[in-house]
């Protein structure tokens, strides 16, 4: 898709697309509503703006859209697109050992019950072992660093997706 048939389409198709990039319902709309778009910097600024002005809800909405580090299926239902885009993210797993996943399935379910939502970080070219030293670096954080936190991982993400849904 190019920028100016994502300016162009009609609402719905923009909520579908956007949708494949955030998972958080208030960003998808507050985006289309922003339409059109001047260039691609605008664009990824005004994803950013957007993201940093929505509540903590709304990022854990967005945060349900992703499935756990090492899982293929997020909570919250997905595109195929979008979930081809969490697979290939997290390719850094396809080399992974039997311990590391191990661990890593532990450390998720020590986050989840920590924290009340799944680990989020931009997963594109890491390894297995270093999202593991990530994860549990993150553990130590507070809660409210931790949202903080996890809300950047999730802005870097949706700005990588924008990156693939309206590329050059």
């Amino acid at each position: 898709m190019t920028l100016q048939e994502l300016n162009a389409v009609p609402r719905y198709r923009a909520e579908a697309e956007l949708m494949k990039c955030c998972g958080s319902t208030a960003w998808v709309r507050t985006m289309t509503g922003r339409r059109p778009f001047a260039n691609r910097e605008r664009l990824l600024r005004a994803a950013s703006e957007v993201w940093w002005r929505l509540d903590p809800a709304d990022w854990l909405e967005a945060f349900g859209a992703h499935p756990q580090i090492g899982q293929q299926k997020a909570a919250a239902p997905t595109s195929a697109q979008a979930q081809a885009w969490s697979a290939a993210e997290q390719s850094g797993m396809s080399r992974a050992g039997v311990g590391v996943i191990t661990s890593l399935e532990e450390a998720n379910q020590e986050y989840l019950a920590k924290f009340g939502y799944i680990f989020i970080v931009c997963a594109s070219g890491k390894y297995a072992d270093e999202m593991l030293s990530i994860l549990k670096s993150r553990l130590a954080n507070p809660p409210e660093t931790e949202i903080r936190v996890a809300a950047e991982e999730q802005d870097k993400i949706t700005r990588l997706r924008l990156d693939k849904l309206v590329p050059l």
